[in-house]
Protein backbone atom coordinates (compact mmCIF):
# COMPACT_ATOMS: atom_id res chain seq x y z
CA UNK A 1 0.00 0.00 0.00
CA UNK A 2 1.36 3.45 -0.93
CA UNK A 3 1.23 6.40 1.50
CA UNK A 4 2.69 9.86 1.57
CA UNK A 5 4.76 10.76 4.95
CA UNK A 6 3.78 14.36 5.29
CA UNK A 7 6.48 14.28 8.17
CA UNK A 8 9.06 14.02 5.86
CA UNK A 9 8.01 16.64 3.04
CA UNK A 10 5.72 13.85 1.53
CA UNK A 11 7.55 11.55 0.79
CA UNK A 12 5.41 8.58 -1.18
CA UNK A 13 6.35 4.94 0.21
CA UNK A 14 5.05 1.69 -0.06
CA UNK A 15 4.13 0.58 3.89
CA UNK A 16 6.50 -2.22 4.79
CA UNK A 17 5.08 -2.93 8.53
CA UNK A 18 5.45 -2.05 11.92
CA UNK A 19 8.42 -0.37 13.75
CA UNK A 20 7.26 -0.16 17.37
CA UNK A 21 4.82 3.11 17.50
CA UNK A 22 6.05 4.02 14.02
CA UNK A 23 5.09 2.73 10.49
CA UNK A 24 7.78 1.72 7.81
CA UNK A 25 8.18 3.12 4.74
CA UNK A 26 9.69 2.39 1.57
CA UNK A 27 10.77 4.21 -1.09
CA UNK A 28 8.63 3.09 -4.09
CA UNK A 29 11.93 2.79 -6.62
CA UNK A 30 13.30 1.06 -3.74
CA UNK A 31 16.05 2.11 -1.36
CA UNK A 32 16.02 2.71 2.21
CA UNK A 33 13.59 2.10 4.78
CA UNK A 34 12.36 5.06 7.12
CA UNK A 35 10.06 5.06 10.03
CA UNK A 36 6.81 7.60 9.75
CA UNK A 37 4.69 8.85 12.74
CA UNK A 38 1.46 7.09 12.10
CA UNK A 39 -0.43 10.49 12.72
CA UNK A 40 1.58 12.02 9.82
CA UNK A 41 0.68 9.37 6.97
CA UNK A 42 -1.69 9.40 4.58
CA UNK A 43 -3.34 8.12 1.61
CA UNK A 44 -2.34 9.46 -1.84
CA UNK A 45 -4.03 11.82 -4.33
CA UNK A 46 -4.71 10.07 -7.67
CA UNK A 47 -2.13 12.50 -9.02
CA UNK A 48 0.60 11.30 -6.40
CA UNK A 49 -0.53 8.07 -7.66
CA UNK A 50 0.13 8.22 -11.37
CA UNK A 51 3.68 9.78 -10.08
CA UNK A 52 4.37 6.53 -8.61
CA UNK A 53 3.51 4.51 -11.09
CA UNK A 54 5.60 6.78 -13.26
CA UNK A 55 8.68 6.24 -11.14
CA UNK A 56 8.25 2.49 -10.96
CA UNK A 57 7.89 1.94 -14.68
CA UNK A 58 10.81 4.25 -14.76
CA UNK A 59 12.98 2.55 -12.37
CA UNK A 60 12.02 -0.77 -14.19
CA UNK A 61 13.31 0.81 -17.35
CA UNK A 62 16.45 1.42 -15.67
CA UNK A 63 17.31 -2.04 -14.79
CA UNK A 64 16.79 -3.43 -18.40
CA UNK A 65 19.06 -0.83 -19.83
CA UNK A 66 21.41 -1.85 -16.85
CA UNK A 67 20.87 -5.77 -18.10
CA UNK A 68 21.16 -4.98 -21.80
CA UNK A 69 17.09 -6.39 -22.32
Amino acid sequence: MVMVDTGHGNRTGEFRGLAGPYWSLRPVSGGVEWEAVPEEVRTPTRIELLAVEIARVNARSRSRRRLGS
